[in-house]
């Protein structure tokens, strides 16, 4: 065999395969919108096409009740969580200030954050 047929059959060779990976990657994809079609329902679409109940007349307003919650007290609790948190003394730990803030992670996200502060304590 000379060079010229080898580089020619490697050619041809790699040809067939590139052939043959993009050939079943449109495959795949072809399937894929497929089962999006067949499967997957929009939920615009199901929200519209669901009965709207009307709700029912309100007797009397509703008020909601505003409940005042004494700063110090909550900030000699969140003292108390955090030392008991870190095994150490509420003489130690000074809050200057304090603010709520959303928790919108997912589970496996609070996880693994739990996890990583477990593991350096």
């Amino acid at each position: 065999m000379t060079v010229q047929e080898a580089l020619a059959e490697g050619l041809s060779v790699t040809g067939v395969g590139l052939a043959i990976v993009f050939s079943v990657l449109v495959i795949l994809m072809l399937v894929m919108m497929a089962m999006k079609k067949i499967f997957y329902k929009d939920p615009a679409k199901a929200n519209k096409e669901a009965p709207v109940a009307t709700p029912a007349p309100a007797d009397a307003p509703v008020v909601k009740a505003e409940t005042k919650v004494d700063e110090g007290e909550l900030i000699a609790v969140l003292t108390a969580a955090i030392a008991a948190s870190l095994n150490t003394s509420t003489y130690n730990l000074q809050i200057k200030s304090y603010r709520r803030i959303e928790n919108r992670k997912p589970a496996w996200n609070k996880a693994g954050v739990s996890e990583t502060i477990n593991s350096r304590y």
